[in-house]
């Protein structure tokens, strides 16, 4: 699976705060078990922490990664 990685626009807004990312820590997220599609951008760790608690992102097959599993990156 190929990926290509491009910087964000200076003014990317947080996905959970909506804090200019560049203004903290940005972290780049994504969901590669649907064609790694468009990432996701957090202005800091706090804020995808929050992210995951708030979506469930921690329940069922989501907290066991394997590397091994088709779709991984």
């Amino acid at each position: 699976m190929e990926t290509t990685i491009t910087t964000p626009a200076a003014d990317e807004a947080c996905a959970y705060c909506d804090s200019r990312i560049f203004a903290h820590d940005p972290v780049c997220v994504r969901d590669c078990t649907d064609d790694c599609g468009s990432p996701t951008y957090f202005c800091n760790y706090a804020c995808l922490s929050a992210y995951v608690d708030e979506e469930n992102l921690m329940r069922g097959d989501a907290c066991e990664w394997d590397p091994d599993a088709d779709g991984c990156c």
